[in-house]
């Protein structure tokens, strides 16, 4: 969607605008961008600068000041252009490394403003220096007669020749597949720089016709969400390297792809030997190819078909672009139309594992190494009385990898009442249980009366049984006090004049997803905090041996001249 400009490991260093404006979007978030500023241009382009630290001081003040107004850190303003007009390379705010960022670096992004669709950047004469085609690596083939999650892909290593690249020692793929596609695991690099980005664009041709290309040149984000249909998701997901289709997914409506003879399929309909290109270009068009034939031989065998574990119950297919669902007697699934990228065999599986707190049995869908784009509909019935006061205490997990719980909804539909709902976006197993217990709340000090004097900051981690912490307040001294909560644990606040030195109450509140909640009120100090000065210790220098010696022998020398 833009580029990540990588800042050495370190923060803080000034971002500037890159052209005259004004900025019309300024966003806090505890994921995704952090901090984030949107400037408009008078062109009709929008730059994104995302990851941020502190804002330059003018609009950090207006920030701050509507955060306190609405009481909340996390926000989104829009502003109009006379607020805060800027001029290219007016400083804007510091790199960071807030949101959903791994590392220090700054995201930037060139948009319509009009539509908000992402250009690609290196469309607009940046100084990024690039005169390196992309690095081929590995071909993949795929037998299209199944599904691409029911499979593992053939793999064949790729070698760079003057002419281009090849797969070594295998002049002609023989295969006994009638329809197959390809992938390619390729990475693009700019000059002067070791690290690998994703590739602009690549075509395929069989016989020397074009058969399908995509290239990245726009996208919204929405769309960008098929990215998962445009890898190998599952091999990825299986601790694979990433691989780029060459083909279109039949559930992908994505724009990236441009069927030429077709979605890249290809169909093996004789015996004889056929030539297959792939050419990979950057942005700066810089290109590699790829070249190698490939024929059919029916008495070779097939590839290797993926095998569910034995303990779960195989089903019905469910297909793309079709409404699917499971249906079990206490147990069932919606999967919208758009929802599937490729056919699927449901897995199935039903444990009446009774946890603490549980009330339905536990179950299984496939596992999250099958992406889907929409939400899918989750319906459980317990599997035991409800008590009156658990019935609005009720939650539905979806366990690991990365543990995913929303509030149970009654359904009221007279089929399913009694029947409790929830959506999410990844199979999984899942389980309904009752959230009967309030979170905690720790302080980062301990004693009746805090003393944060040495300290610059307040750090409050909520914690809950289940994960989940809805809604978080803090109050110093009645009033609402700004805690920032960066990457979704702790909860920080960085004294300012809003603290002066003094005693003061802090008292925060945490809420869960089911509205259990906890309040604790601690009085703390706050002075000016001189570090103990370190004591001086004069240690007497210890004499050598030979030193020793010699003090020895002239005390001796002294002692008979006295004599």
């Amino acid at each position: 969607m833009g580029l990540d400009l990588r800042t050495g490991q370190k923060e803080n260093f000034p971002v500037f605008a890159a052209a005259d404006g004004y900025i019309a979007h300024v966003g806090i978030q505890s994921q995704s961008f952090g901090r984030y500023i949107i400037i408009n241009h008078p062109n009709g382009f929008s730059t994104l600068y995302a990851h941020l630290n502190d804002f330059f001081p003018a609009l950090e003040q207006y920030v701050t000041e509507q955060q306190y107004k609405q009481e909340t850190w996390e926000i989104e303003l829009d502003m109009p252009k006379e607020k805060f007009p800027v001029f290219k390379s007016k400083f804007i705010a510091y790199s960071g490394n807030t949101g959903a960022s791994q590392g220090p670096h700054l995201h930037f992004e060139i948009r319509n403003t009009k539509t908000d669709r992402c250009l690609n950047p290196l469309f607009f004469g940046l100084p990024v220096p690039d005169n390196v085609p992309p690095d081929l690596i590995k071909l993949s083939v795929y037998d299209r007669s199944y599904s691409v999650y029911e499979q593992t892909p053939a793999l064949f290593s790729l070698k760079k020749t003057d002419s281009g690249y090849i797969i070594p020692k295998l002049p002609v793929i023989k295969t006994g597949l009638k329809k197959i596609s390809f992938g390619i695991q390729a990475y693009d690099r700019v000059s002067r720089s070791p690290n690998p980005n994703g590739i602009y664009s690549a075509q395929l041709f069989f016989d020397h016709k074009p058969q399908i290309s995509f290239a990245l040149d726009s996208l919204s984000y929405g769309e960008s969400e098929y990215v998962d249909a445009q890898v190998d998701y599952k091999y990825r997901y299986d601790g694979g390297v990433f691989i780029q289709h060459l083909s279109q997914l039949p559930g992908d409506r994505g724009v990236v792809y441009k069927p030429i003879n077709g979605d890249g399929v290809i169909t093996l309909s004789d015996t004889g030997i056929h030539a297959v290109s792939i050419e990979i270009k950057d942005a700066y068009l810089n290109a590699s190819k790829l070249r190698f034939f490939i024929q059919y031989n029916d008495s070779l065998g097939k590839m290797n078909i993926y095998e569910p574990d034995g303990y779960l119950e195989p089903l019905q297919h469910f297909i793309p672009n079709s409404v699917n669902i499971l249906d079990k007697p206490d147990f069932e699934v919606y999967l919208p139309e758009g929802c599937l990228y490729d056919t699927i065999q449901p897995l199935y599986y039903r444990n009446n594992s009774m946890q603490l707190y549980s009330v339905s049995a536990l179950y299984q869908l496939n596992d999250a190494s099958i992406p889907l784009h929409d939400d899918i509909t989750i319906r459980i019935k317990p599997n035991k009385p409800i008590p009156d006061e658990w019935k609005d205490k009720l939650i539905i997990q979806r366990g690991s990898p990365g543990n995913s719980v929303h509030k149970a909804v009654w359904q009221n539909d007279p089929i399913a009442i009694g029947w409790l709902m929830a959506r999410f976006g990844s199979f999984g197993t899942f389980q309904a249980f009752a959230d009967t217990l309030p979170p905690e709340i720790k302080i980062s000090a301990t004693g009746d009366t805090l003393d944060f004097s040495p300290d610059s900051s307040i750090i409050v981690e909520p914690m809950d049984n289940f994960g989940g912490i809805k809604n978080f307040r803090a109050e110093l001294d009645s009033q609402w006090v700004r805690f920032t909560n960066d990457k979704g644990r702790f909860f920080i606040y960085k004294f300012d004049e809003r603290c002066p030195f003094g005693v003061h109450q802090l008292k925060v509140t945490a809420e869960d997803l089911v509205g259990n909640t906890t309040t604790k009120t601690w009085w703390f100090k706050r002075y000016q905090y001189t570090p103990p000065k370190k004591k001086i210790v004069h240690k007497k220098r210890a004499s050598s041996k030979r030193h020793s010696d010699s003090y020895r022998k002239g005390s001796e020398e002294t002692t008979k001249n006295k004599k």
